[in-house]
């Protein structure tokens, strides 16, 4: 079984050309029975798959395909409890990956494995915590791109439990705006111990929604800051799902702009300490003598090639020298040399690397 960190074998990599390769990438809805939902997605995309291919295909590449991957489905573990399913079949081979991320959905028949689209679906479907405060209450919720999933946990919602758990204290005060204070900061410190525990079990950026006084608050006493990807000003305690991923979106951003911004620096330093490989010849040799520790791409870059003489070359593809082996995509088989070696791949906007040639390897160091 494969967790987030998928390692993909050589055997995906040696089954290209073997036509016709599915590969079905689907995340899991908590909001139903795991299995019985699962099967029923599972179902969908199987007859999905088999008006393609029989409509594509001929009748026995067709139906070897559907048996493994009927095979396949019917052996699928439903007690892992996975986020995502990553599943590869083609006639020689049948790979299946759980996966503790969500990512968006995809289903590709083609040629070759689609690995450019499982990687760039988990680096595009960041999770996060949001986290709503107020002097009265908190919510908690997960979200997920252009979804918010309401998280029911131990933080307590209202803090007027906080008076009836010790109302002599409270009754003691003389000055009412200093008990109120100092019940904020009590309810505070409570909801940041939860979220402590919380951050256990999602271990994602939190971004925090509360007016000035009740941020100024959590901030004052939170041990979690540097968790914190953002705090939004304002009285969220009855705002829609809607109204809250609007007033996310431009923090997201941000956060997104800063993690590309934290690997072209990445990329500097590599090429200061001579440890980088830049265009995609360099980084296909590199990746095949397995140097690779962190692969950068444009989003939209590809690259159809040939092999050379040695392993570790390739060349633009030319259609007058049918006698070199076409690599459909040189970039997804560095993907998966990257990948299968330890590395890691990250996505970056088009243009981000126009001066390393759409493509750069940093080396393990």
């Amino acid at each position: 079984m494969a967790t987030d960190t998928v390692s993909y074998t050589n055997e995906l990599q040696t089954a290209a050309g073997y036509m016709p390769c599915v590969s079905i990438i689907m995340p899991f809805t908590p909001a139903f029975s795991l299995k019985t939902g699962l099967e029923y997605k599972l179902k969908t995309a199987l007859d999905q798959v088999k008006k393609e291919l029989q409509a594509n295909y001929t009748a026995e590449k067709a139906m070897m395909v559907l048996n493994r991957l009927q095979s396949l489905i019917q052996k699928l573990d439903y007690t892992s409890n996975p986020k995502s399913l990553a599943i590869f079949v083609s006639p020689l081979i049948e790979k299946v990956y759980y996966l503790d991320t969500v990512v968006e959905e995809r289903i590709i028949i083609d040629d070759s494995f689609e690995i450019r689209d499982l990687v760039f679906s988990k680096n595009e479907m960041q999770q996060y915590l949001l986290l709503i405060i107020s002097s009265k209450k908190s919510r908690v919720f997960l979200g997920t791109n252009q979804h918010l999933s309401r998280i029911r946990n131990g933080i307590p919602e209202h803090a007027a439990a906080l008076t009836k758990d010790n109302p002599e204290r409270v009754a003691n005060f003389s000055d009412p705006s200093e008990m109120k204070e100092l019940m904020l900061d009590k309810y505070m410190r409570q909801i940041d111990d939860h979220l402590s525990q919380l951050l256990k079990e999602y271990p994602f950026p939190v971004m925090v929604m509360g007016t000035s006084r009740t941020a100024g608050h959590f901030k004052k006493i939170s041990r979690n800051k540097n968790r914190v990807i953002g705090f939004i000003h304002g009285n969220y305690d009855e705002a829609t799902v809607a109204e809250l991923l609007k007033a996310t979106a431009p923090v997201l951003s941000d956060w997104r702009r800063s993690r590309e911004m934290e690997i072209l620096k990445q990329i500097e330093e590599a090429m200061d300490a001579r440890k980088l490989a830049t265009g995609i010849a360099e980084v296909w040799k590199a990746a095949t003598h397995q140097r690779g520790r962190l692969l950068v791409i444009e989003k939209n870059y590809m690259f159809p090639a040939q092999r050379g003489d040695h392993k570790d070359e390739i060349f633009a593809w030319d259609r007058n020298n049918a006698n070199k082996l076409y690599i459909k995509d040189a970039v997804d088989d560095v993907i998966e040399m990257v990948l299968a070696n330890g590395g890691e791949v990250a996505f970056v906007e088009n243009g981000a690397l126009k001066n390393y040639s759409s493509i750069a390897l940093i080396e393990f160091y």
